[in-house]
């Protein structure tokens, strides 16, 4: 005579698994897509103005708005001074150029102020990491991810950005509720990394949600994180 199993041995035996511990999510990963090493470029304001240029459009038209930006103006100095309508005609490529300029400029002015007529941002390496952030985030149209770029990719502060692939990435594994916003999502997430961890954690999240786990039709059947993710069992 078969043995039926119980409601809850089926549930048992369908229950997805416990969400992967970003160790093994980095280890997984890096087999997939390949490491990157950690080498932050030393030049915050620059990376500042990047990430500004990067809201709301792609790393291809942020780059070219970037590189049109550089080309226009030699110095800081003459982009604080310049004619804002000059300005926009140069980062036209990136979006929303009418918005970003007057925004560059402000942001560039508060530096300058604050600095004591500097625009020199290295001191930040030498705050906690919150504090420096938290400077960051207070200057006119940064907020906590473009923070956490200027200190991970410039000044090798382990912050972690949280960008829309990131965000969904760690939501499907389960590191993060499914209502949490960005901001929280970095909250949660920053604790669990070590400070060595953070850079390859967020690098290879956006490759993964580029390349796999995308928004529409994510690609479980050839996910390397399918059998320790959560989502990709239901």
């Amino acid at each position: 005579m078969a043995v039926r199993a119980s409601p809850d041995a089926k549930k048992r035996a369908v229950r997805p698994p416990r969400p992967p511990t970003p160790a093994r999510v980095i280890k997984l990963l890096d087999s997939a897509y390949g490491t990157l090493p950690w080498r932050p470029h030393g030049d915050p304001l620059a990376e500042l103005v990047l990430t500004l240029l990067s809201q709301h459009t792609s790393d291809h038209n942020s780059g070219r708005a970037f590189i049109r930006l550089l080309d226009a103006f030699p110095d800081w100095q003459s982009l604080l001074d310049a004619d804002a309508k000059l300005i926009e005609r140069a980062i036209e490529p990136g979006g929303l150029a009418p918005t970003k300029a007057p925004r560059l400029q402000a942001m560039l002015r508060e530096v300058w102020n604050r600095r004591d007529g500097s625009f020199d941002l290295a001191f930040l390496a030498e705050l906690p990491r919150d504090e420096a952030r938290d400077w960051l985030c207070s200057l006119p149209g940064v907020g906590p991810k473009t923070a956490a770029c200027v200190l991970l990719f410039a000044l090798g502060v382990p912050a972690l950005p949280v960008d829309v692939h990131v965000h969904r990435v760690a939501k499907r594994l389960g590191l993060v509720p499914e209502n949490a916003n960005a901001e929280k999502a970095c909250e949660l997430l920053e604790p669990k990394l070590k400070p060595e961890q953070v850079y390859p954690f967020h690098i290879q999240l956006i490759k993964h949600g580029r390349r796999t786990c995308s928004a529409q039709r994510p690609k479980c059947d050839i996910c390397p994180l399918r059998r320790a993710c959560p989502s990709a069992q239901t």
